[in-house]
């Protein structure tokens, strides 16, 4: 029996990736400086890099519409010719006290390159970290089913999500 080869890499990799993201900018909350850097940068890391793939859906590339409606987090995933193939909706919820605790840390953190020491900052980016990646684990835990992502995409979402999340 012979035996297909496999698609490229360059095929697989675009079958599983988000090459457009849009926030909606009505659930966008301003943030300091610091929070709009990071947001501005998980974003472009999104779209240098990402595995994202529908369960059970087609195959991408993907454009991804993330925004917050009726206290609901939503994700539309569009296909690269913009026909919209399914919604994501996830409750709020689980979120609201991991992103909050997220924040009081980062502001603390932000606060401390101003005028501490390197070992209070390192002590505080990595309560930062670990937040950040309690969330991004959550994240995934919630989209099992629905979206397969793996944890750098779920990380630099998690990032969008805080943007969103606070104002909503």
């Amino acid at each position: 029996m012979a035996m297909a080869h496999p698609p490229s890499s360059h095929a697989v990799s675009k079958a599983r990736q988000v090459v457009d993201i849009v926030l909606d900018e009505k659930s966008v909350a301003r943030r300091s400086p610091e929070v709009e850097h990071e947001r501005a940068v998980a974003l472009f890391d999104l779209l240098e890099e990402n595995d994202f793939a529908l369960v059970g859906g087609e195959a991408g590339p993907y454009k991804l519409h993330v925004g917050i409606f009726e206290q609901r987090l939503v994700f539309s995933v569009h296909s690269a010719d913009d026909r919209k193939l399914r919604d994501v909706i996830l409750s709020l919820t689980p979120f609201r006290k991991i992103v909050k605790d997220y924040f009081l840390i980062c502001g603390s953190y932000y606060a401390a390159i101003k005028k501490l020491g390197p070992a209070q900052i390192e002590a505080l980016d990595m309560g930062r970290r670990g937040l950040h990646n309690e969330g991004s684990e959550l994240l995934r835990e919630r989209l099992t089913g629905k979206i397969d992502l793996d944890l750098d995409t779920a990380r630099r979402l998690f990032t969008l999500i805080c943007a969103l999340h606070i104002k909503a």
